[in-house]
């Protein structure tokens, strides 16, 4: 989507794989596997979504998908074959050094493990040699200190690769909500996880919402549909519950960082209950 002032465009990392009861949390499998198949190891396939969003002031990537580090175990495990962001940031026009800040959401491993890569070395760097990597200082804190519970999430080895970005006076650490560039913002929702993020944009006349995880797929549209990895569920819920009241009323533009079959689109009201209707970005 573009205007005189703004283009935004989802930018694939590829798929991955992960347990459905964890996907959908409390709702019953007879339920959800209606519209999410799972495969024999009652796995369901995510997209690796992230945005890319062009302003007359800065290249923006918010979120940077799996990347190239994980190990072959961790591949095999989330069903994740090869990292496609650098290809598809080409398609765009862009190479990594073209992008000014990057934006993670949070710091999970499918959130943020492209943020860094090896060198021919086999040395840590980052990925985009020219950004400023924007996280909230709570996600930052956490991540380098997890408790038992949510450690998984952060990927086999952590996010210790994170660190040459302080090293090398790339990271920014944010303490609550943030206007990027102008007309674009981050915002503090953090029922999935502390410090967790989405991102709005203003494009022209319209308003773009990058959802992160509070609806991380079209199929979690429906409020109880919350994943049994979110922090405070509660609190996802009523975070969850407001911001799509917003989105419907506004008419934004929504995108799904974990949408396979669909990744963005508008919410319509049909007989009493919100719908999805699709759009490509």
């Amino acid at each position: 989507m573009k205007n005189d002032k703004v283009g935004i465009g989802v930018i694939s990392d590829g798929t991955f794989l992960l347990d459905g009861g964890a996907v959908f949390g409390l709702v019953p499998k007879m339920l959800w596997e209606r519209n999410a198949k799972p495969d024999r190891k009652n796995r369901v396939r995510l997209g690796l979504n992230c945005m890319l969003i062009k302003t007359l002031h800065a290249n923006i990537l918010v979120d940077t998908g799996i990347g190239t580090k994980e190990p072959e175990i961790s591949r095999e495990f989330y069903g994740y074959t090869t990292s496609r962001l650098q290809r598809n940031l080409r398609k765009n026009n862009l190479s990594p050094k073209d992008i000014d800040f990057v934006v993670l959401t949070h710091l999970h491993f499918e959130k943020c493990g492209g943020a860094t890569k090896l060198d021919r070395e086999g040395n840590i760097i980052p990925t985009f040699p020219k950004a400023q990597y924007l996280v909230q200082r709570r996600a930052w804190d956490e991540a380098f200190s997890p408790n038992e519970r949510v450690r998984p999430s952060f990927g086999n080895g952590g996010v210790k690769h994170l660190e040459v970005l302080r090293e090398r006076e790339q990271l920014t650490l944010l303490d609550g909500d943030v206007e990027i560039a102008p007309g674009v913002n981050g915002l503090v929702l953090d029922g999935p996880s502390i410090g967790h993020m989405i991102v709005t944009v203003k494009a022209g006349g319209e308003r773009v919402v990058f959802l992160g995880d509070i609806v991380p797929t079209h199929n979690h549209l429906p409020l109880p549909f919350i994943t049994a990895m979110d922090r405070s569920p509660e609190e996802t819920l009523t975070q969850k519950k407001e911001l799509l009241k917003q989105c419907e009323q506004e008419g934004s533009l929504i995108v799904f960082s974990r949408g396979y079959e669909h990744t963005a689109g508008y919410l319509e009201r049909r007989k009493g209950s919100v719908e999805l209707k699709p759009v490509l970005v």
